[in-house]
This record gives structure tokens, C-alpha cells and sequence, in this order.
């Protein structure tokens, strides 16, 4: 599928003629990352606000944040932070006048700028799975370590879905290639599988500097036009309780100064690496964050930065991370209020506990997810594809959680709450009065195409419609699915010159031993 967009403007072409005789692509929404319409659910009141705030700022001034990274250790002493060995101890006015510079909003362009998408203000945007090391699907049946070709596949599936906005981490690691070129190859994969916005794993100079200028590659730009604008971004986690390690914020530095997006999570899992109280564990995750932010913007004030939240608990039975839960939404809500009150983009995740796309995956996956709606988050991670805590990534839980993401974006949409005349529909009231049906009507036969959501998983027929047709359930059919898109997947365009240029680049890198390992 060359891009989902243009197929909508010619009235649906081959994909649109292939999904109405039920052939192999489906009849999905179009590209519209959808506006946060609703106001934001907001737990805390003003003082809870305000101290959870002065919280974040006693732990910054008074306990200290582990900076293990010595460039940066030095970039905070020469800002006047106290020191102490590897501790850095700094003022709240210095945070909060380092946080100020930082946009409220911010734009990514990748090598297609049809895909452009803006981070801030009430865009919410929808990543694919990233990072997990194994992978399930339906016809394996089992967990097993991640491939390239897997990689490959939940790549086309980012690309395929217009859901889908930006292209997170691999969306499962190919343990098959080793790590020393490992992220060479994906992203090979990834910039020519995708036109959507890359993002680059801050693990050491190598891998960060080899992305950027792939990209940079792939969107023919000059080094001041890469320079000039955000063309992509990186995560970062702290590594809680109260640290930043070395190769994470050296990644964090270099994209800074090349004006690219930053965005920091802390991974704050209460009950284990931060306090069992919610307010607690977000105010250590803030404290983690802003830091972060303070440092990318004494560097290169305006530095496009978004802060993160991971904050959810462990199950105090075994201390395994759950996800989804009570606990979780609503810290997804209080950071949303604190990010506000920062005026900070927000990044958030559509996470869950579940090992395979069951009831369980979906209901804790929905819950995060909304949780992100509630929030205002700008930038929701692992929306589709995750599983295990984020240990597994699967292709049927990915194709499931696209039928919410449509849902969540047809939620969104003025049409369902607009209020004018053809709206209120008097006429056609009047038309029907006490004994008639709407189903007739010339109201309801000029809308009824567009009037609902229309799935493209969900199975609506009744129980005996639903077994005379094989009785098939959700996950097989997300796997039929998975294949069919697989089968049919068109990669997008790309100047052959340019493929041509980036796969040159990938084999001289490879030829230099890539990013150093020790093994």
C-alpha cells in the first residue's frame, strides 16, 4: 500500500474496489490524526497539583538525581547545579526558567511530508509496539525471539494502517542480526517500508549518529535542512529510582543540539522503583523528566521536548508490572495535569499485563489507552502490538487494537456532536411522528453510509450468522487479516537514487564494525 491517503482521494482505486468484493485490503479510515476534542479528566485539584509539584522540586533540589553521564555532569555544574561525585542537586527556578523555553507544541517531518504530524496542543498520536524482544503469533503458537522478517512484517503493518502515526522503536527486536548492526538493518527496513516519522535509539554515539543521518539521507536533505527542523526523535528512560545513565543522555544531547525531538519517560513502576502512593511515583517521574528537559534546553533553548509517563504499579503478590489498571489511569491523568501545568507535549502508552490477545490484553489495552484520551496525551506509544508487559510483540494484537485506535479516532470526530439543523433533525422527527421508522427516510438514506462506524474486525452478525461462517474468533481473524495485508503490502515510494544512497551507507558502516560492542 503506497499511501493510504492519495488511495483516498481517487475514491479508493484498488484498495477501495478490493475491500467491497472482499478481497485483500481492507476499507480503513483515512490519515487523520484525530483532536482531542473532550476536556481533559483532571483528578487533582489545584493544591493537589501544587504538591505534587513542590514534591518534583524537593527531590530536585534536596535528594538529587544520579547524572552518570560526565559531559552532562559538567553541562549542570557549569549551570551552578551543587555536585556531589555523580549526584546533582538544582534549583527549582533554574528548572522551571530551563522548562519555559521548551515549546508547548512542536511538528516531526519525516521523509514524506503528507505524514507530517504535530506534537502539542490537542493532536493525539498513535505509535506502533517498540522494543519487545519476542514475538507471537497465531500460526507459531507460541513465545519465541524476534526476526528481522517479524521485524519486517509489524513494520509493513505500521506503515499499512493510517491509525498508526509514527514508527516507534523496532517493533520487536531481530535478535537474528547482532547488535553491533542491528540497528543499521532496521532502519534500513524501516525507511524504506515506511514514509512515516523514524525514531532512534539513544544507545551510544554510533547508533544515534547513524540514524540521523539516514534520515537525513532518506528525506534528500542537506545537513542544514536536517539541522533546520525536527525530522525525528528519540526516548529516552530514566533508570528509576532517580538516575540517567551514560549512553541514554549522550543520545539525549546530540539530538538536542541538532534541534531533533526529545522525550523522556521514566519507567517509575510504584511499589518497586518509586513509592506505592500515585502522587509519590509521579512526582519522582517529573523529577526524572524534567531534569532531563532542563539539560536539552540549557544546550539549545527551544529544544522540541515532550515529557513522558510510564507510572503504573507492580502486583505485590510477585512483583511483576501491571498495566491497565485503576492505579495506572489515574497517574496517566495527574501527569496529564502536571504536563499541562508545564506546558509540556505528553507522551503516554497503550500497555497491558496479558501474554496473548485475549479478553484480558483488550480490556487492559483499552483502559491505558483511554486513560490516554483523558489525559490530553500527545503521543501514545505501543498503541497497537503489545503484549507481556512488553515482552511480546504480536500482529494480531496489533490488527485488534487498530479497530480501537479507528474507534478512539471516529470518537473524535465534530460530525457525532455537531449541533445545527440537519443535525437536530426535526424535519425528519416530524417526517416519521409515533408510528413510522427512520430507516426509510431521505434523512437517514443521505447518511446512512457515513452515519457509523463501520469495523473492520468486529463481527456484528448474531450467533448463528457468526457460526454458519466458521465461528471464528477475534485473534484468528486479526491472523487472516495480518496475512492478507502481508501478502498485498506495497512498500511507499522512494527515489532509487536515494535507496541506492542509503544502502551504500549501510554496508561502509558495516564494513567499520558499526556501534561497538562487547561481545
Amino acid at each position: 500500500m503506497a499511501d493510504g491517503t492519495e488511495r483516498k482521494r481517487r475514491g479508493g482505486g484498488r484498495a477501495g474496489n478490493a475491500a467491497r468484493r472482499g478481497g485483500l485490503v481492507i476499507d480503513q479510515m483515512p490519515w487523520n490524526p484525530p483532536i482531542n476534542i473532550d476536556r481533559p479528566v483532571e483528578p487533582l485539584t489545584e493544591d493537589g497539583v501544587a504538591a505534587i509539584h513542590l514534591g518534583a522540586m524537593e527531590i530536585l533540589e534536596d535528594i538529587g538525581i544520579a547524572i552518570l553521564n560526565p559531559e552532562a555532569l559538567e553541562i549542570f555544574r557549569e549551570a551552578g547545579a551543587r555536585i556531589e561525585g555523580e549526584i546533582v542537586r538544582i534549583g527549582r527556578d533554574f528548572i522551571m526558567e530551563m522548562v519555559g523555553k521548551a515549546p508547548s507544541q512542536f511538528t516531526l517531518t519525516p521523509r514524506n511530508p503528507d505524514r507530517r504530524i504535530t506534537v502539542g496542543g490537542k493532536t493525539i498520536l498513535f505509535g506502533n509496539v517498540s522494543s519487545p524482544p519476542n514475538y507471537w503469533d497465531m500460526e507459531i503458537g507460541k513465545k519465541v525471539p524476534g526476526t528481522r522478517e517479524m521485524c519486517r512484517n509489524l513494520l509493513k503493518l505500521t506503515q499499512y494502517f493510517n491509525c498508526i502515526h509514527f514508527a516507534g522503536g523496532y517493533p520487536v527486536e531481530p535478535v537474528d542480526l547482532h547488535a553491533s548492526v542491528r540497528h543499521l538493518d532496521v532502519l534500513y527496513d524501516k525507511l524504506t517500508l515506511t514514509d512515516k516519522v523514524m525514531h532512534a535509539y539513544s544507545l551510544g554515539r554510533e547508533r544515534v549518529e547513524d540514524v540521523m543521518e539516514m534520515v537525513r539521507i532518506a528525506g534528500g536533505l542537506s545537513h542544514e535542512e536536517f539541522d533546520a527542523s525536527p525530522r525525528m526523535y528519540t526516548n529516552i528512560n530514566s533508570t528509576s529510582p532517580l538516575k540517567h545513565d551514560h549512553p541514554m543522555l549522550d543520545g539525549w544531547m546530540r539530538l538536542a543540539r541538532r534541534g531533533q525531538g526529545l522525550v523522556v519517560t521514566p519507567f517509575t513502576l510504584a511499589g518497586a522503583m518509586a513509592p506505592v502512593t500515585m502522587a509519590g511515583a509521579v512526582a519522582q517521574s517529573l523529577a526524572e523528566g524534567l531534569i532531563a528537559i532542563a539539560l536539552a534546553q540549557y544546550i539549545r533553548p527551544g529544544a522540541p521536548c515532550a515529557i513522558g509517563t510510564f507510572t503504573s504499579n507492580v502486583d505485590m503478590k510477585s512483583g511483576a508490572p501491571a498495566f491497565g489498571t485503576p492505579e495506572y489511569m489515574r497517574a496517566t491523568q495527574m501527569t496529564g495535569q502536571l504536563a499541562r501545568f508545564y506546558g509540556l507535549p505528553l507522551r503516554s502508552s497503550g500497555v497491558c499485563a496479558a501474554n496473548v490477545p485475549d479478553g484480558q490484553a483488550m480490556w487492559e489495552t483499552s483502559n491505558s489507552l483511554w486513560a490516554a484520551v483523558q489525559s490530553g496525551t500527545n503521543m501514545v506509544y505501543h498503541a497497537a502490538g503489545w503484549l507481556e508487559g512488553g515482552l511480546i510483540a504480536s500482529p494480531e494484537k496489533f490488527i485488534m487494537d487498530c479497530e480501537v485506535l479507528q474507534q478512539i479516532q471516529r470518537y473524535m470526530d465534530p460530525a457525532l456532536t455537531a449541533t445545527g439543523p440537519d443535525e437536530i433533525a426535526l424535519d425528519a422527527i416530524r417526517a416519521v411522528g409515533n408510528d413510522g421508522h427512520f430507516f426509510g427516510i431521505q434523512h437517514t438514506q443521505d447518511r446512512y453510509t457515513t452515519a457509523f462506524y463501520q469495523p473492520f474486525l468486529s463481527d456484528w452478525k448474531n450467533y448463528e450468522g457468526w457460526e454458519a461462517a466458521g465461528a471464528i474468533w477475534t485473534p484468528e481473524r486479526a491472523h487472516h487479516l495480518f496475512k492478507r495485508i502481508i501478502a498485498d503490502f506495497e512498500a511507499p515510494p522512494m527515489d532509487e537514487a536515494i535507496r541506492d544512497e542509503l544502502a551504500a551507507f549501510v554496508e561502509r558502516r558495516k564494513e567499520e564494525g558499526g556501534a561497538p560492542t562487547d561481545f
